[in-house]
C-alpha cells in the first residue's frame, strides 16, 4: 500500500484522491479504506473494504475512524490523525484487541497516508487495516499501543502529534448538578407570604417557621382591615 501511494506522487508531495484506482490495490482491497477529514482530529470512512466490515459487524461507510478504538485510545488517535493531515505525513499504528468472551485476542496494524481532495487541500487519506487472527464476535475494538510517524520525503522533518485537550476521548468526571440556593418568599401586601414560582418549579419544600400563621381571633382579623375616613354610608 505504501509503495502504491509513493508511485502515485509522480513528483508531487501528496497524490490526489482521484488518483486512487481499486485495481491498483486489488491485493489489499479488502483491508483498504479512504477517509475524509470532517473536523480537527476527526475523519469518517468514505470507502472501506470487507475486512473492516467484518471487524465491526456492519457497514462502516460514514462512521468515524475512532469507532474502531476503545474510548481510552481515541484521544491519542485524534492527535495522530490530525498530524497526518496537518504536516502532512505518514502514520503507522500498532493496535491490540483484548481477549473476551467469544472474542480472541487480536494484533492489528493501521497505515494512514494523506491525500489531496479535488479542491487541493489535504483532507483525505488512504488507509489500510490488517488484524491477524480470528475476528470472533463483532464489533471488535482496539487499544492504540504505539505509533510510528514518518515524513513524506525521506530525511524530512516530522510533526509530533500534539496532545489533545484534556478530557477529549477520555472518561469524564461525573457531572454534579449545582444546587440552587432557595430564594426567600415574597411578601404580599395583604400580609401573607406568597410562594415564589421558581421555588415551586425546583420542588423545594417550605422550611418550617417561614410561613406566618393565618389570623385566628376576631380581633386579629379586624386588625387586617384599614378604615378609610368618610367611606361609610
Amino acid at each position: 500500500m505504501r509503495d502504491y501511494w509513493h508511485g502515485l506522487r509522480r513528483g508531487r508531495a501528496i497524490p490526489a484522491r482521484s488518483d486512487i484506482e481499486p485495481r491498483g490495490i486489488h491485493r489489499a482491497l479488502d483491508h483498504a479504506f479512504i477517509l475524509e477529514r470532517i473536523a480537527p482530529g476527526a475523519a469518517r470512512f468514505r470507502l472501506a473494504g470487507r475486512h473492516l466490515i467484518d471487524l465491526m459487524g456492519m457497514e462502516v461507510r460514514g462512521m468515524p475512524l475512532c469507532a474502531f478504538l476503545n474510548p481510552g485510545s481515541r484521544g491519542r488517535l485524534s492527535d495522530v490523525l490530525e498530524s497526518v493531515f496537518k504536516a502532512p505525513q505518514i502514520a503507522e499504528l500498532r493496535l491490540h484487541g483484548k481477549a473476551d468472551y467469544a472474542r480472541p485476542e487480536l494484533q492489528a496494524r493501521m497505515l494512514l497516508l494523506p491525500l489531496r481532495s479535488d479542491l487541493g487541500d489535504v483532507t483525505r487519506a488512504l488507509g489500510c487495516l490488517i488484524a491477524e487472527g480470528q475476528t470472533g464476535v463483532a464489533p471488535r475494538r482496539f487499544d492504540l499501543i504505539s505509533e510510528e510517524i514518518s515524513p513524506i520525503i525521506e530525511g524530512g522533518k516530522v510533526l509530533a502529534p500534539s496532545p489533545s485537550v484534556a478530557g477529549f476521548g477520555e472518561d469524564g468526571a461525573p457531572f454534579a448538578r449545582r444546587a440552587r440556593r432557595a430564594k426567600p418568599a415574597r411578601p404580599d401586601p395583604s400580609g401573607t407570604v406568597k410562594d415564589d414560582p421558581e421555588r415551586a418549579q425546583d420542588g423545594l419544600p417550605e422550611a418550617d417557621g417561614l410561613r406566618p400563621s393565618a389570623p385566628r381571633t376576631p380581633e386579629e382579623r379586624r386588625a387586617m382591615f384599614k378604615v378609610i375616613p368618610g367611606s361609610g354610608s
